[in-house]
């Protein structure tokens, strides 16, 4: 299987967690993801309101840098054990 069909099987595999994980770790994942996918993040950063979309922007652009294969490799060690304590 390649880099790429297994990071897609993680991406799906997180969707039937039966428990909802703690935010960090929710965090953790769209981090990944995003960089994974798209790279380096390049929106700009949300308002001061947005404490939601401010946390998560903050989460990816800590990834900054960090190459996509790298990130899809974490990525799916990261659903491998919350796939453990979730599903």
């Amino acid at each position: 299987m390649s880099l790429d069909e297994r990071f897609n099987a993680a991406a799906v595999k997180v969707k039937t967690f039966t428990k909802r994980p703690t935010d960090s770790e929710l965090l953790q994942l769209y981090a990944l993801f995003k960089q994974a996918s798209i790279g380096d993040n390049n929106t700009s950063k949300p308002g001061m309101l947005d404490l939601k979309g401010r946390a998560k922007w903050e989460s990816w652009n800590d990834l900054k840098g960090k190459a996509q294969d790298a990130a899809k490799e974490e990525y799916i060690a990261l659903v491998e054990s919350l796939s453990q304590k979730y599903l």
